[in-house]
């Protein structure tokens, strides 16, 4: 039996890395990828760190992979073995009623790589080798580096949150609370769609800095709570899109207070289970709307892709950490830190 090096997570911060058997095409539709590049996300840390708990042990995080297609199932048309390409970490059916409409990512019957959502859980990409669908791979175009095709899921939420769902336009003033990973590709994303002032929301300053290098034409700390009176000495009339890609409730409660007549708001960063109030006639007479996005869908993978080939975006400019699969600890370590964005692992 062939095995791989892979992390396993066993339990809250056990995560081991070791040998375990390498996956085989059991489909013919499936595809076995050797992993060349794999982002951590905050959905993994928190599972790692125990704060998501919806974790069925064993189980191999990592659904942020690029890498070669090692091995294909007879029946794959469209991929070969040598091919370098893009995963899409959730599965579908295709048959669905939601799939049919498009919406991919509420298939009845959906699986997921590595990640979160779906109750049905593939083993991950923090791992040599990763069994997957033909249907979740996209060919990575030549131009665009492992790392930077690594990160294609995260930028594909971006692009879905604010030009798909909630549809940014050209001017639109644009406030993103939370200017970590996602934070700044919802950042680059929006600035790419011709945002006119870009404000970006960050406790941290090592955060704002980086917002204010990767285009925000603003940078406001909310950490003495003062955030809503620096956005409107900034944009007095208010903003015109206000997307959370923070996580804390209180990024939540930020947002619903820079509301004005008309506003488009997001809630694109909490995962967890928590609570905020709204003031129902205050919110029927601001007239505004709210939108959410979570996962992915192929058509978002696709404009990801592009945004990449145009040279709109490159998502590679937010990595600050790059660590092989054995040091996973020490990538770990990092992301317990505040002075990083997006950290890579290298099977």
């Amino acid at each position: 039996m062939k095995t791989m090096k892979a992390a396993v997570l066993h339990s809250v911060n056990d995560l081991r890395v070791e040998e375990v058997p390498r996956p085989e095409p059991r489909g013919t539709d499936e595809v076995v990828v050797r992993i060349k590049s794999c982002g951590i996300c905050a959905t993994d840390y928190k599972a790692i760190r125990g704060i998501r708990t919806n974790v069925k042990f064993p189980f191999i995080p990592g659904h942020e992979p690029a890498g070669i297609v090692a091995a294909v199932g007879a029946g794959v048309q469209h991929f070969k073995e040598g091919d370098e390409v893009i995963c899409q970490p959730s599965g579908y059916c295709g048959y669905c009623a939601h799939c049919r409409m498009g919406d991919t990512h509420y298939c009845e019957t959906a699986f997921t790589t590595g990640g979160d959502g779906p109750e049905d859980v593939w083993p991950g990409a923090f791992a040599e080798y990763m069994r997957t669908k033909e249907q979740c791979l996209f060919h990575k175009p030549k131009g665009i580096s492992f790392d930077a095709a690594a990160l294609t899921e995260p930028l594909s939420g971006a692009w879905k949150g604010v030009v798909q769902y909630s549809e940014m336009a050209v001017g639109d003033d644009v406030v993103i609370i939370g200017v970590g990973s996602i934070g700044l590709l919802c950042l680059m994303v929006a600035k790419a769609a011709g945002a006119g002032r870009l404000i970006a929301v960050d406790n941290s300053a090592h955060a704002r800095a980086n917002a204010l290098r990767f285009g925000a034409t603003h940078a406001v700390d909310h950490s003495d709570g003062q955030g809503r009176q620096r956005v409107y000495e900034i944009i007095p009339g208010g903003p015109d899109l206000v997307v959370e890609a923070a996580g804390p409730i209180g990024a939540v409660r930020l947002m619903v207070d820079l509301r004005r007549r008309g506003t488009k708001w997001n809630l694109f960063g909490i995962t967890t289970h928590e609570k905020f109030e709204l003031d129902g006639g205050l919110t029927h007479f601001l007239e505004g709307r709210m939108d959410a996005s979570f996962g992915t869908t192929p058509r978002a993978m696709q404009s990801a892709i592009r945004l990449m080939e145009r040279g709109l975006v490159d998502p590679e400019k937010i990595i600050t950490h790059r660590f092989p699969l054995e040091q996973m600890a020490g990538a770990l370590a990092v992301m317990d830190g505040a002075n990083r964005n997006k950290v890579i692992i290298h099977p």
